[in-house]
């Protein structure tokens, strides 16, 4: 199995080294692999391996001992940035991560991000939701600080945003969030918020916006010209859509019931067979995973700082975790793009 520095960046150095350990799991004894691989996540100040651990199924479609199992795995790899919000499961999601942190003592090594504004208890980004919503979340998760939050604006696009602003300075004041993201805030309220942050607001300054292969649009617009104007880190969800560009997902007779399963089936088509067949092919010729090919191309974009990706079983971490490692020449991004298109 390989893990790091594979492709056409890799070097016979570092190939070398992951010689030395040709068995999985890795040792539990010294720091993983991937303990020294950090890319810094913006201008928020805080570094963090480039593929964040999501934690949307904990508590719905995983339960919680294979969640502990799942975070377990990608520590032991060398990874450090989880990804939770307070709508996962009604909040299940924070109670399992808040358990194995305590349980584990990993606090100190883990970068906690937090999407805000879902939970049915405290809707939308007003500023008494807003102060509950966090509250609710600490409590959950046992912490005393939220590192990065993000402020959830799917349902909520009417809440002034110079009061929830001010409600996160605030919030920021008191040691309860570090740094501030968005997810679904549009490219106009966006510019707004630096506008706002000139004034001495808080300045975003990582935002989630559903992006992959497959999934191009809104981000490769408007939304992505103003992440790269302001030096926004980007961290997509949904890197894997639902699981497609993992490639295990091919004949729609297979593919599972219910929602999740309509989502996929409705990617089998031309365009996503085409996709699975460049992916394919790369996957082949580097010697690595679908799915780690698919975080690749994403880490070659320019704005990406980290993928969020969300899985279901600790053996799917051994298959992600590559996908940090994975150099993707040009031609190859090239080749995968135009698959899309």
């Amino acid at each position: 199995m390989r893990l790091f520095s594979v492709g056409a960046g890799a070097s016979p150095d570092r190939a070398q080294q992951h010689d030395d350990h040709p068995s999985a799991p890795i040792p539990i004894v010294g720091p993983g692999i991937g303990e020294t691989i950090r890319v810094p996540l913006g201008e928020t100040g805080f570094e963090t391996f480039p593929l964040m651990l999501g934690a949307a199924e904990f508590g719905w479609n995983v339960d919680l001992e294979t969640s502990h199992g799942i975070l377990d795995r990608y520590l032991e790899f060398g990874g450090n940035a989880i990804h939770t919000a307070d709508g996962f499961s009604g909040g299940r999601s924070e109670h399992i991560i808040g358990q194995w942190l305590r349980s584990r003592g990993r606090r100190d090594r883990a970068v906690l991000s937090v999407r805000i504004g879902a939970h049915a208890d405290n809707p939308g980004l007003g500023s008494v939701n807003l102060v509950r919503a966090v509250e609710g979340s600490l409590t959950r998760l046992g912490v005393e600080r939220i590192d990065v939050l993000y402020l959830d604006a799917t349902l909520d696009a009417t809440t002034n945003l110079e009061d929830t602003l001010a409600t996160v300075e605030w919030l920021s004041d008191a040691g309860k969030v570090g740094a501030v993201g968005a997810f679904g805030l549009s490219p106009e309220r966006l510019v707004e918020a630096r506008i706002l942050a000139s004034a001495g607001y808080p300045r975003i300054q990582v935002i989630d916006a559903p992006y992959n292969l497959i999934r191009r649009q809104p981000f490769e617009g408007d939304l992505r010209l103003v992440a790269g104007a302001q030096n926004l880190a980007v961290t997509p969800s949904h890197a894997l859509e639902h699981g497609f560009l993992s490639g295990r997902h091919r004949n729609k007779a297979l593919t599972s019931r219910g929602v999740r399963g309509e989502q996929l089936r409705g990617h089998l088509n031309r365009r996503g067979i085409k996709i699975l067949r460049a992916l394919d092919q790369v996957a082949e010729e580097l010697a690595v995973p679908v799915a780690a090919v698919s975080i690749a191309w994403l880490l070659a974009q320019r704005t990406v700082a980290a993928p969020i990706v969300n899985t279901f079983a600790t053996d799917h971490v051994d298959e992600l975790m590559q996908g940090a490692g994975v150099s993707l020449s040009r031609s190859h991004v090239a080749e995968l793009t135009r698959a899309g298109n």
